[in-house]
């Protein structure tokens, strides 16, 4: 491991430990019992679990792992934000008094743990008589994995994690039996915590849930909210160096302004959503723009899904916001009700490893995303990858490779193009780019669910395992089938030329050349059989029965070419398209 990798952020911790009067390198100063915590990089918050007990003698192990990092191509931009914050976070825990022991390993998780404790962890615990690591339940199924035989042998002991807002006796009261339905489980949280309702019992505005008034398309006015910048410290930049330097053959551009890192880049981050985003947040939530990728997103998931912000604190803050309700109630909907409410699906289901009682075909490996087709490179997963693999239901039996496009070739649809550039450049694109364009066409295509899973997982800088297989492989591939969403979430051109400025100057028009539309048709028509009985598809359904043969023969004409020639990674063409 290269010196120059954590030159810095060493000399610096050992200068915050010894300010904060905190026992290191193994001391033989008498201290209180501690308790030894292992911290994932998902939990980087002294404000919940035991951290949070300022009168507890408190020691941390906290491990970088490029191992971790190396089992799918991430985004760079993950990476740097990932291990900034965790490296920030080591300062901070350091400075407030709690004796950090920071690794850096090329290894998984368990293994370098008990390395450690064959060693210096090892030799810090026993002078604290501390017996066990201790560690709140991770949210990652992958990093539970990897921990399982530390557990088993009561070498870290597994403490619930209160960074959630709901408990699994919420979801089983509210969800007794599948399907699964969303608003019940938020209708129970609502009732049960009192967010949003009148001291009589009743919801604040007379019904739970204000999305019919939450999908405006944006006309360019009211301004768009300019996403905040960040200027990294010298932590920062030697994460971003080592980055660079070290992951030069992973996806993505790394922008250093877009690394909210240290506390006060947290709080600057949430002040900024709070005043530019939350007003107009729910009318146009649903919209999309080339004009502005963040239009009146708060972008704080990345934040929020390692705790550098408490769900706890967005979803108290914007409570007491003098905004409109349906913005109000909008964003609590997605933190308190689909956020927790898809992590409990992940928990019950074992990752989807298990649907409806019966297992569910598992890869062995880490996947790709199809990054060899784009590249033209192998890409190698490191050792004792076995057995991390993904589940790989497919409802629908999508089965075409994720096309070249998704990483960034072009396609010739504007709207896919704009949507991979911005994922491409940021990390990060909004709700409905990710659900009505990306999964959208994917599911239009048949591209098989698990490598569509696996891109999202690898591209998005808030991804993790929990919250990216509901939200693919759930609602935006129906690929589980309808265990948690009534339907499949399929559009054709006329919702995206709605709702956006897609269309504008694209080469493919809607209604002429563009052929989405008539990949929803070939879609419905591929999957009628297995759609035919959704009440919530009878009118699209009742449509096509109704189609001729001939426009039927289109619709897959369309398909198969689309198919193909994104397949290969070639950019469609109006004039090809027109004969249709």
């Amino acid at each position: 491991m290269p010196d120059s990798s954590r030159r810095v952020f060493d000399r610096l911790l050992k200068e915050s430990l010894r300010a904060g009067g905190s026992s290191s390198r193994g001391e033989s100063r008498a201290v209180p019992r501690r308790t030894w915590v292992f911290v994932p990089e998902d939990q980087l918050s002294s404000a919940i679990g035991l951290l949070s007990d300022a009168k507890r003698p408190r020691g941390a192990v906290m491990i970088e792992s490029r191992w971790k990092a190396s089992l799918r191509p991430y985004h760079i931009q993950r990476l740097a934000v990932l291990w900034s914050n965790q490296r920030q976070f080591a300062l901070e825990l350091a400075r407030d008094g709690v004796d950090v022991l920071y690794l850096i390993s090329d290894e998984p998780f368990a293994i370098a743990i008990e390395r450690a404790l064959e060693g210096e962890l090892g030799t810090r615990m026993k002078r604290d008589a501390c017996e066990r690591l201790v560690c709140m339940r991770p949210a990652e199924r992958e990093l539970r994995a990897d921990l399982a035989g530390l557990v088993q042998r009561g070498v870290i002991e597994y403490v619930p994690h209160d960074g959630w807002l709901t408990t699994p006796e919420d979801f089983r009261k509210s969800c007794p039996k599948t399907p699964w339905k969303m608003d019940s489980f938020y209708r129970h949280v609502r009732q049960r915590t009192g967010v949003l309702m009148t001291p009589e019992g009743e919801y604040v505005g007379g019904k739970v849930s204000f999305d019919t008034e939450n999908r405006k398309a944006w006309p360019g006015t009211p301004p768009a909210a300019k996403p905040l910048s960040f200027t990294p410290d010298e932590v920062t930049r030697e994460v971003i160096e080592m980055v660079r330097r070290d992951f030069a053959h992973h996806p993505g551009q790394l922008d250093e302004t877009q690394i909210p890192a240290t506390p006060k880049d947290a709080a600057a981050l949430w002040t900024w959503a709070r005043k530019q985003c939350m007003e107009h947040f729910g009318a146009y939530e649903d919209a999309m723009s080339v004009r502005s990728r963040t239009l009146f997103h708060t972008r704080v998931s990345t934040l929020v899904n390692m705790h550098r912000i408490l769900p706890r604190t967005i979803v108290e803050d914007v409570e007491k916001m003098n905004i409109p309700l349906a913005s109000k109630e909008g964003f609590i909907r997605q933190v308190l009700g689909w956020r927790e409410f898809v992590r409990h699906v992940h928990d019950a289901t074992d990752g989807f490893r298990t649907i409806a009682g019966k297992p569910v075909t598992t890869l062995d490996s880490p996947g790709s995303a199809g990054l060899e087709r784009w590249s033209g490179k192998a890409w190698t997963t490191p050792g004792r990858a076995s057995g991390l693999g993904g589940a790989t239901p497919a409802h629908l039996g999508g089965d075409t490779p994720l096309p070249p496009a998704f990483w960034g070739a072009p396609s010739g649809m504007r709207c896919l193009d704009e949507v991979v550039s911005s994922v491409m450049s940021e990390g990060w694109s909004h709700h409905i780019t990710r659900l009505m364009v990306l999964s959208n066409l994917a599911t239009l295509l048949d591209i098989n669910p698990r490598e569509l899973t696996d891109w999202f997982w690898c591209a998005f800088t808030d991804a993790w395992d929990w919250v990216v297989e509901p939200n693919v492989l759930g609602m935006g591939t129906y690929a589980v089938g309808g265990i948690m969403t009534t339907k499949p979430y399929v559009a054709g051109s006329a919702y995206i030329d709605k709702m956006s400025d897609y269309c504008e100057h694209c080469p493919l028009t809607p209604g002429k050349t563009c052929p989405i539309t008539r990949l929803y048709w070939a879609f419905l028509a591929r999957h009628e059989k297995t759609l035919a009985g959704n009440p919530r598809l009878f009118m699209p359904m009742n449509a096509l029965k109704k189609r001729s043969a001939a426009e039927r023969s289109k619709d897959h004409e369309a398909f198969v070419h689309v198919r193909d020639l994104l397949v290969a990674g070639r950019r469609l063409v109006a004039e090809r398209l027109g004969n249709w």
